[in-house]
């Protein structure tokens, strides 16, 4: 695949390899330079971000410094020092959270569903081994209980080490990190067990297009109890309209209560936002838009890390869609 234009051209190879899955048309060159004696070093380059999700367009980050390459059973794991966005977190290519900007992904995931029903008490989170989603459910004083299953522990370890205030959350004692298949995981949990689930998912490529698949979702409602939530990372307006229309055809054949799509800005993200998916199970009614459950202000936990993105406010209006999509969204009603 040929470097992207506003990449560091080299004649050399790329410092990380291109995803053996071109299928999924990743790519991810860190630049080199030839120095003056004719040899090639890694310098700081650009980071560019390329796939098949969203055709005829990249994102590029400028490379201040590799912290971290490896590859575990399931993915290439990489961490560089941005120098705009601090240090980022990729899989496979893709951008999974800088952070600069990861704190409007992961307070409205976890804050959206939570602050729509009154005292959650059990949670269960699919993937979100980087721990920022634990930390935002943390907050809620309710919770007793929050499981975690993340599939690839490497996720997890390399959070730890350079993501320390995102994966403050795996430090919680209410947390219980499981190690597996997230699909699974909520097969094998009993009936009616958690308040909540977040599924904090990547892009319906591979093995993740389970995740956004019908039997999923109905795992998900029998694990949840009467008037549980669940809110799903939900794909962008701008790129991916078919794809949440699927999404939310699968959900109301599932979903007895509510089915709401919101969205939130994110500028590393493709198209600089991503949405979600909230449902509700049959039971007490859930009102989405209007939340019932605000973070208090004064408790410890915001008093030592304070929220940076959400807000009652904001939590209403992340449902308010341009019209396009709001007539995408409503012809799949019926």
């Amino acid at each position: 695949m040929a470097a992207p234009e506003n990449t560091l051209h080299s004649t050399d190879s790329p410092l990380k390899r291109q995803r053996e899955d071109e299928v999924n048309g990743v790519s991810d060159t860190l630049s080199k330079e030839p120095q003056p004696n004719g040899l090639s070093s890694v310098i700081p380059g650009w980071f560019s971000e390329i796939s098949p999700m969203w055709p005829g367009e990249a994102h590029s980050l400028k490379v201040e410094k590799i912290l971290f390459q490896g590859k575990s059973d399931y993915q290439d794991v990489m961490v560089f020092q941005s120098a705009t966005y601090g240090k980022v977190l990729i899989l496979d290519g893709v951008i999974q959270l800088t952070e600069r900007d990861e704190c409007a992904y992961q307070e409205m995931i976890t804050h959206l569903p939570l602050c729509s029903i009154p005292n959650p008490k059990k949670v269960l989170v699919i993937g979100g081994g980087d721990g920022g989603v634990l930390r935002e459910v943390a907050r809620h004083s309710s919770v007793e209980k929050i499981d975690i299953c993340e599939i690839d522990k490497m996720v997890v370890d390399v959070s730890k080490e350079y993501f320390p205030d995102i994966a403050v959350g795996f430090a919680d004692p209410r947390v219980t990190l499981n190690i597996g298949d997230g699909v699974a995981f909520l097969k094998a949990a009993p009936e009616g067990t958690y308040d909540a689930v977040i599924v904090d998912s990547s892009d319906p490529i591979g093995p993740a297009q389970e995740l956004f698949e019908k039997p999923f979702f109905e795992s998900v409602a029998r694990a949840l109890r009467p008037g549980g939530v669940v809110c799903t990372q939900a794909e962008s307006i701008w790129l991916h309209m078919h794809i949440i229309e699927d999404i939310v055809v699968n959900c109301r054949q599932v979903f007895k209560g509510s089915v709401n799509y919101a969205w939130t800005t994110v500028p590393t993200y493709p198209s600089g936002m991503i949405g979600f998916m909230l449902c509700s199970t049959e039971g007490p009614s859930v009102d989405f838009k209007h939340p019932v459950n605000p973070i208090d202000e004064n408790d410890s936990q915001q008093a030592a890390r304070p929220l940076k993105f959400y807000n009652r406010e904001i939590h209403s209006a992340a449902f308010c869609l341009p019209s396009f999509a709001k007539r995408a969204i409503a012809s799949k009603e019926n």
